[in-house]
């Protein structure tokens, strides 16, 4: 009952006033950023093996989120003129917010993580939430870009970047003994 309450005060303060507008869904991807950052510190300054409220409160809210733009997505698919441009990112932040709740809820289930798994969580919510920020700016914001910047592949590569490194350093810590040799060094 109380999820339900917290979506219905979510969807209130995000959904347009106008019904012929799709819902923005900079709200929602600000919020799933944030959780982003506020579970990756969580991941590293809490004990390993352990859990507590904190990633209770936090599976729920991105469930929250996936839930919303979700719904955010359906309303914009089921509006006049409707465009696949339009609607096809809130389901693509819909599924990678479900995904990280479903990771989240793992976690809950084990008491918690350990060793490189808890690096590579880290890893991977900080690349994310750095490149919805890098990929906002650079690709989605060129208007405030130098002209000759305008399209460019330069901007591409800036918003994408966060994605190579995150590849290189989980392959690095996951599939290699690098963080088996650093570990006990530290």
């Amino acid at each position: 009952m109380l999820l339900m309450s917290v979506l219905g005060a979510y969807l209130a303060i995000a959904l347009p006033q106008k019904p012929s507008v799709p819902p923005s869904g900079s709200i929602s991807v600000a919020v799933l950023t944030f959780y982003l950052v506020a579970t990756a510190w969580m991941t590293v300054r809490r004990e390993a093996g352990r859990i507590g409220r904190f990633e209770y409160g936090a599976f729920c809210l991105a469930a929250i989120t996936a839930a919303a733009l979700l719904i955010f997505g359906l309303l914009a698919a089921s509006g006049a003129g409707a465009r696949p441009g339009i609607y096809a990112p809130y389901f693509v932040f819909a599924s990678f917010a479900a995904f990280a709740a479903a990771l989240d809820f793992k976690v809950i289930r084990q008491g918690g993580i350990s060793g490189a798994a808890r690096i590579a969580r880290h890893l991977w919510r900080m690349c994310f939430a750095l490149f919805f920020a890098a990929a906002f700016f650079f690709i989605g914001q060129q208007k405030v870009m130098p002209a000759s910047l305008h399209g460019s592949p330069v901007l591409l590569a800036l918003g994408f970047a966060p994605l190579a490194f995150m590849a290189f350093w989980l392959v690095r810590v996951r599939l290699t003994s690098w963080f088996a040799r650093a570990a006990p060094a530290s």
